[in-house]
């Protein structure tokens, strides 16, 4: 049986493994953390990313899990509407219920929590992960790629947006999804299943800003007097995460020898198009397919996921623009040509190639 060493047991990790051993591998992960987990947090899976779960076997486990947010949109910060969009190729759902659903389809005997890889290298032609030899090693182990980091050296390192980030869930009814746009900041609002709501914020703020109050009482004084329900949400709040926003710079190849990249480890994008995790679902279903094909892998998954994540990351800079005409170029703009930019990064099928 063909081996496969896969380092980080996030989403990215765990979905390789379930695809490789569903064709065949035996794969191992190998976890950091003392145990598998995901922050408190809500993911936005889109239609893309329910095939590629369904494609290894756990979509309706997953979709049982979440909930369609319904109609949303764009407001500006006093809540008028700037555009109207459709939800009905999303699901929302709680990272930890989703981790929770991939962990259940991974044989427990391969779970390696709490070990770092500290000796990674390629002899012979195999990957040796801690003494141990392998016939493919997948990094997945996020924007820090300790992977990345042993096989790609001249890799540039993640650059900081500029921006802050905030996430939180907390309960909330009847609560209609959307994005607000003011002064170069942002408030998300999208429902969840058990009546609660996944509601995010991003505000211009330079890395490592410590603000005196904490980020609570930030939140509070930055967006409480923005439309309702914001203010409610912001001020109900008993805790928030917090990050400051990173992006990788391209890389030429996702593949070295048998050493292969995916999720944030290969292309970490900005949030604004909902798509990191999306991206990540299709790189471990795609790399389960062409795990015997490395550089098919890197010909598929590369232009596609480099594509987005700098749409993504241009979407960031005009919705933080600030700019007097941003508000006024989105609402003239025709919902046609809005819907057709999200179809063609929705129009994902995953790869058909003979199980193994």
């Amino acid at each position: 049986m063909r081996t496969a060493a896969v380092v980080g047991g996030g989403i990215a990790g765990l979905a390789t493994a379930i695809g490789l051993a569903g064709r065949g591998w035996r794969p191992t992960v190998f976890e950091r953390a003392a145990e598998f987990g995901e922050v408190g947090a809500g993911i936005s899976l889109w239609r893309n990313a329910l095939r590629a779960l369904d494609a290894i076997g756990v979509g309706d486990q997953v979709r049982a899990r979440g909930s369609n947010p319904g109609n949303g949109g764009l407001r500006d910060k006093n809540g008028r509407w700037l555009a109207r969009s459709s939800a009905a190729d999303l699901a929302m759902v709680h990272r930890a219920d989703l981790l929770e659903v991939l962990l259940s389809a991974v044989p427990p005997d391969v779970l390696r929590p709490g070990t770092p890889v500290d000796d990674l290298a390629v002899v012979d032609g195999k990957p040796v992960v801690n003494g141990s030899r392998f016939d493919l090693l997948v990094g997945a182990d996020g924007l820090r790629s300790t992977v990345r980091a042993a096989f790609w050296p001249d890799a540039q390192p993640p650059r900081p947006t500029g921006h802050t980030a905030w996430r939180m869930v907390l309960p909330a009814r009847d609560v209609s999804a959307s994005e607000t746009w003011g002064d170069r900041q942002v408030f998300g609002i999208f429902p969840m299943s058990d009546d609660r709501v996944y509601a995010y914020a991003a505000a211009v703020v330079p890395p490592n800003t410590a603000f005196p109050d904490g980020d609570l009482a930030e939140l509070r004084r930055r967006f409480g007097d923005w439309h309702d329900p914001i203010p409610d949400l912001v001020n109900r709040a008993e805790t928030v995460l917090r990050h400051d926003l990173y992006y990788l710079p391209e890389l030429p190849t996702y593949v070295r020898g048998p050493v292969a990249l995916v999720g944030d480890a290969a292309h970490a994008m900005t949030p604004n198009m909902g798509q990191g995790g999306c991206q990540a679902l299709e790189d471990a279903v795609t790399l389960a397919a062409l795990a015997d094909d490395l550089a098919q892998y890197d010909a598929v998954r590369r232009p596609r996921s480099q594509a987005i994540a700098r749409r993504s990351l241009t979407t960031g800079k005009l919705v933080h623009s600030g700019a007097p005409w941003r508000n006024t170029l989105v609402r003239l703009l025709p919902t046609g040509l809005l819907n057709r930019a999200v179809e063609r990064t929705l129009d994902w099928y995953p790869p058909v190639t003979p199980l193994g």
